[in-house]
């Protein structure tokens, strides 16, 4: 092919290459509308073209044709030339005409779905490398570079402003200055993503290696701010929420907040820790958060039950708290959740069922205040993995994060005493708690129940004691859980005097036997798992 078409210069031009369609029928038909000629590539052209809009190919302009299954196509100077010309610069209008460029006002650009390729399970090496767009961002930063005489429209959900402002003849430098800024955000996030991808993918020892590297030697993370807060942790500190721009829908970033004030920076913070722990049990459950830490948590055979059971945990730390389910809330629940001198910052479950939504939205007390929040719940195939993010001065700390299942074929009772059918399932319910309270973490239960905490003291002992202290007594029977082993005996006996008879902790001290011996003497069961679970 050459020579090719050439444009009329009586009307304006967009540019259109797009992978993501949506909206796409509605915004193009938006342009012709206003007079605009449509010059399109193949997958974009097709589309619009069985939807009847007039479109121009782009091989029909350059007088050269997509080659390489797609892989060339918009690489042309008559393509870069219309994007990147200056119509009132003498040197720009000469070339302009000299090749028979005619200039774009409008490029209408989204790239190769690149992060969805990755995230898909099973995907090869090919696959992910044959999705990393070069054409597109090409074409994106060469208009958003040429904002003075370009608008460039990198996402779908711009098209309704861009239309309004052109109809309106709105369509100012100031806001092509604003798409500019936004698509050199989508560039640069492609390319980050792109980066990490084969960062994960390439071992220095051996460039033929299938082993993935888990923490690349540059770290680079691309968030994106959802809202401002009305302060941080205190009233002079400024805050904001920003979440992955690849977040998953059943994470605290993709919950729905349906009623009540807005959400402040520690309501954030116990709501992930609620969210986290409530989803570690399969029976109804309900907890108690405050400041971080679960102050009760239970499970029951109804989730009216199960929250009853929370809130007696700590009657007294729980005003103010946050409360997590793991089912819809119910009327029932309700009921219980509205008793007199009860005060909740916020709710966070998978549901609420209408009587249930209606009342907490409509009674005088909760109507205006309570922060009411939807999460959806993960799936049966939902797998752990993430990676964990703690910033420090000058510099950030990754980990894996604590949330993959602990194997009981690695337990091991080692008391002359097993523990019974019923101290098991308690010591199963403290161990999945004692990891998400904060360390020197020790949690007292009893049937199904926390019925204390000691939670973020220099020594276990200050922990078992504050434990004890909390139980009122109700430890009698019960199980504790600690999130690591028990440096002296000290701790074994502070639980025995609170009247727990039964122990899981991760085993591993100097001193073991010695522990292992004040629990015969006091005819406990003790479990070692073998995994410590530290939250600093």
């Amino acid at each position: 092919m050459s020579g090719g078409v050439k444009l009329s210069e009586q009307h304006q031009r967009a540019l259109i290459s797009v992978s993501n369609k949506e909206g796409l029928a509605e915004f193009a038909l938006g342009l012709v509308d206003l007079g605009f000629e449509l010059i399109s590539t193949g997958g974009t052209r097709r589309f619009l073209e069985e939807r009847e809009i007039p479109v121009i190919d782009i091989s029909s302009y350059t007088g050269f044709p997509e080659i390489m299954d797609g892989r060339v196509k918009t690489l042309h100077p008559k393509v870069h030339g219309a994007i990147l010309g200056r119509p009132d610069l003498d040197t720009d209008r000469a070339a302009i005409q000299e090749h028979g460029i005619v200039p774009f006002q409008v490029v209408v650009c989204n790239l190769y779905p690149f992060e969805d390729t990755i995230a898909k399970s099973g995907v090869t090496i090919p696959e992910a490398i044959e999705q990393i767009d070069i054409g597109g961002p090409s074409m994106v930063r060469s208009a958003a570079k040429n904002h003075a005489y370009v608008a460039i429209v990198s996402q779908p959900e711009q098209y309704v402003e861009v239309l309004e402002r052109l109809r309106s003849n709105r369509l100012d430098q100031s806001f092509r200055r604003q798409l500019a800024a936004a698509a050199f955000e989508v560039t640069a996030s492609y390319d980050r993503a792109i980066a990490d991808y084969m960062a994960t993918i390439t071992d220095p020892a051996n460039d033929d290696s299938d082993c993935v590297a888990e923490f690349p030697e540059k770290l680079s993370l691309n968030f994106v701010r959802r809202f401002p807060l009305r302060y941080g942790e205190n009233p002079h500190q400024s805050a904001a929420f920003y979440v992955e721009s690849d977040a998953a829908a059943t994470t605290l970033a993709g919950a729905t907040q349906r009623n009540g004030k807005e959400l402040s920076y520690n309501n954030l913070l116990d709501l992930d820790a609620a969210l986290s722990i409530v989803r570690e049990f399969a029976e109804p459950a309900a907890v108690v958060i405050k400041h971080n830490n679960p102050c009760g948590c239970a499970i029951a055979e109804s989730l009216a039950e199960a929250f009853d059971r929370a809130y007696a945990g700590d009657p007294v730390s729980a005003f103010g708290s946050i409360i997590s389910f793991n089912r819809p809330v119910d009327l029932a629940t309700v009921e219980h959740l509205c008793e007199p001198n009860r005060f909740v910052e916020a709710i966070i479950a998978p549901g609420y069922e209408p009587a249930a939504f209606e009342a907490l939205t409509t009674r005088p007390k909760w109507k205006k205040n309570v922060r009411l929040l939807e999460c959806p719940w993960p799936d049966s195939t939902t797998t752990p993995g993430s990676l964990d993010y703690r910033r420090i001065a000058g510099g950030l700390l990754v980990q894996d994060r604590d949330d993959q299942l602990d194997p009981e074929v690695d337990w091991k009772v080692v008391t002359e005493r097993q523990p019974t059918d019923a101290e098991w399932r308690d010591l199963r319910f403290g161990w999945k708690l004692s990891k998400h309270v904060k360390s020197n973490a020790i949690v007292y239960v009893r049937d199904g129940a926390v019925v204390g905490v000691g939670a973020g003291q220099m020594s276990r002992l200050d922990s078992a004691h504050i434990a004890g202290y909390k139980s009122e007594g109700r430890a009698q029977g019960g199980s504790v859980a600690s999130d690591a082993f028990f440096p002296f005996r000290d701790g074994i006996d502070e639980a025995a005097k609170a009247g727990i008879v039964a122990v899981i902790e991760p085993g591993g001290s100097v001193r073991d036997d010695e522990v292992i011996a004040a629990c015969n003497e006091h005819g406990m069961a003790m479990v070692f798992t073998g995994r410590r679970h530290f939250k600093h």
